[in-house]
């Protein structure tokens, strides 16, 4: 079973983007996310999704309109990660197939996601909200319906979002920054591999 931690590439080049993505891969790590603010991010996105297929899940952060996700359709990818709540993006991010992660922040953003026919819930920034917070929302959401923690989530606090209810976390300049030594991020990866395991199973 793929691991739900999604490795949020901001800033990567399409030079650098598969050489990140295979070292996430054999870190454990198979979901990966090229926010659209990133250099060409549709060019490392549609040669993540061809060089990787069946190996990992490639998609888009920050998308915010439908023709964006349309767009990242068209370049290969299978997931789109939003950070606000927007109906039209849910809605045809699933009926083009793709999974559909939008931001949250409030019960009425979390239920007009769900409605919409959000995968899962993103919720943005995690550090704000916290854990009591996503603790309290958890009780009348969906039981079925998977919780991210997205904006402050790292392997020291995984198990706190665990036992808050989370099913998954969004890793952003924990596990990637411009400049960052492949070696370093495969540390990083690994640590945060180690620590979902750990506190996923305890």
């Amino acid at each position: 079973m793929t691991r739900q931690i999604i490795a949020i590439l901001r800033g990567v080049t399409p030079a650098e983007a598969n050489a990140v993505c295979e070292v996430l891969l054999a870190a454990g790590i198979g979901i990966i996310e090229i926010p659209l603010n990133s250099p060409d991010p549709l060019v490392s996105i549609a040669n993540a999704a061809r060089s990787f297929a069946g190996r990992a899940e490639i998609g888009a952060g920050t998308v915010l309109t439908v023709e964006d996700a349309e767009a990242v359709k068209a370049a290969g990818g299978q997931l789109i990660v939003s950070p606000d709540t927007n109906e039209a993006v849910i809605q045809r991010t699933r009926a083009l197939g793709m999974k559909s992660y939008p931001g949250v922040f409030t019960p009425t953003d979390a239920f007009r996601a769900i409605r919409a026919g959000a995968t899962g819930l993103k919720f943005f920034p995690a550090e704000v909200l916290g854990t009591r917070g996503i603790k309290a929302m958890r009780a009348v959401l969906p039981k079925d319906m998977p919780l991210y923690a997205v904006g402050g989530a790292n392997p020291d606090n995984f198990r706190e979002y665990f036992e808050a209810g989370c099913a998954g976390f969004g890793l952003g300049s924990y596990i990637f920054k411009p400049g960052m030594s492949l070696d370093e991020i495969g540390k990083r990866a690994r640590a945060a591999v180690a620590a979902y395991d750990g506190g996923k199973t305890t």
